[in-house]
């Protein structure tokens, strides 16, 4: 079997934009006539802006033609490296290439699971689990402003079925900056309201964006402890390993990172340094899934679990449950869908109750519904 063509599709969401306004995805042609669908995460990066989104449609077409045409898609840990490795400036993980590398990677899988007649979960280990647990997110807006509020919402996501939820309680994401006693306090409080409202029936994450500095984060972990958060997501900048690891050494509170590292060699020395215990790989953006099962493995070996990001469209997320399906280290997914999520499929994903339900067709298990896709092209 030979790689023979591709083909390149923009698509804008529906609001609200969850995941990015535009979705990039491709599909790859082979001689027997089997087609492998992939996707090149846009999210927040370039979200509004197809000019961007044009420069990452020509890096995959670079890319396949490059490395991919005429070659037989089953030998996807040789095309990964070839992707990887024949460019010497492409060589350094960096979240420009890699998130391409990512796509193909998907797009290759598929074919795989397509040509065995099975899910992708299959031929990495089979199905581990029956349902994947995911977490929910509590909104910002109304929340921070009024703590009192907090409790009411977490009873809300607890109707729903969620045992999880995230919030990032210190806004706005950029600059780095100290965070006042008083805001940090104003954090203490939403906890506060949570556990009188539902006891520990629901975990809540922090989920600050790296925007703290390192004196900050301690100081956060500190007031915080009490309340025994679900994790401390990206405390500080996630360039800056040493520096994460010294938050980790200063609380019991688990520290989690992973959706802006890439490759097998960024979260080695995540592990390496004990700086997470929580491995946030994103399969679209870390080097797909042959990079996210190594990732998973790595984990594994030192006792930390994944709990994978997902910002993107529904066939990166749908890469994404192949890996929580078969890894024995999976903790909890993150879950995020947008009306077109829900349409974009002929068997949409299943995300219910708190739980996704993989799916059990070849492949990544998924099938564009042709007329919905046509009318969300970007022409």
């Amino acid at each position: 079997m030979k790689v023979t063509g591709l083909k390149t599709m923009v698509v804008e969401a529906e609001k609200p934009y969850v995941g990015g306004r535009y979705f990039l995805f491709l599909e790859l042609a082979t001689d027997e006539g089997i087609t492998g669908i992939g996707e090149r995460i846009a999210g927040s990066g370039y979200t509004n802006n197809l000019k961007d989104i044009q420069t990452h449609v020509r890096l995959l077409e670079e890319f396949v033609g490059l490395f991919v045409i005429g070659q037989n898609p089953l030998n996807i840990e040789l095309i990964w490296d070839n992707m990887y490795g024949t460019r010497h400036d492409l060589r350094h993980p960096s979240l420009f290439a890699t998130p391409v590398i990512s796509a193909i990677d998907m797009a290759l899988w598929d074919i795989a699971g397509k040509a065995a007649g099975m899910p992708i979960y299959n031929l990495l280990g089979g199905r581990y689990r029956e349902k994947i647990r995911a977490y929910a997110y509590m909104p910002n807006e109304g929340v921070v402003e009024h703590p009192e509020k907090a409790g009411d919402v977490a009873v809300k996501l607890i109707e729903e079925g969620n045992s999880a939820c995230k919030i990032d309680p210190f806004m706005p994401l950029h600059p780095i900056r100290d965070i006042p006693i008083w805001e940090i306090e104003n954090a203490a409080k939403i906890f506060e309201n949570i556990r009188k409202a539902v006891g520990n029936k629901l975990e809540v994450a922090i989920g600050t964006h790296g925007q703290l500095t390192t004196y900050s984060a301690i100081r956060v972990a500190d007031f915080l402890e009490p309340y025994h958060p679900f994790w401390f997501e990206e405390p500080v900048m996630p360039e800056n390993i040493e520096e994460m690891a010294r938050v980790a050494a200063h609380t019991s509170i688990p520290i989690a990172t992973g959706e802006r590292l890439v490759t097998k060699y960024e979260f080695a020395r995540v592990l390496e340094k004990q700086a997470a215990q929580i491995i946030q790989l994103d399969v679209g953006q870390c080097g797909g899934i042959t990079e996210a099962k190594k990732i998973a493995g790595m984990a594994e070996a030192h006792y930390a679990v994944i709990a994978p990001h997902m910002y993107c469209g529904p066939v990166a997320a749908a890469a994404a449950i192949q890996i929580d399906t078969c890894s024995p280290n999976f903790m909890i997914q993150e879950a995020n869908q947008g009306p077109l999520h829900k349409k974009l499929f002929k068997e949409p994903l299943v995300f219910e109750n708190g739980f996704i339900i993989p799916p059990e067709g070849p492949g990544l298990g998924v099938e564009f519904d042709e007329d919905v896709l046509e009318a969300h092209l970007v022409k």
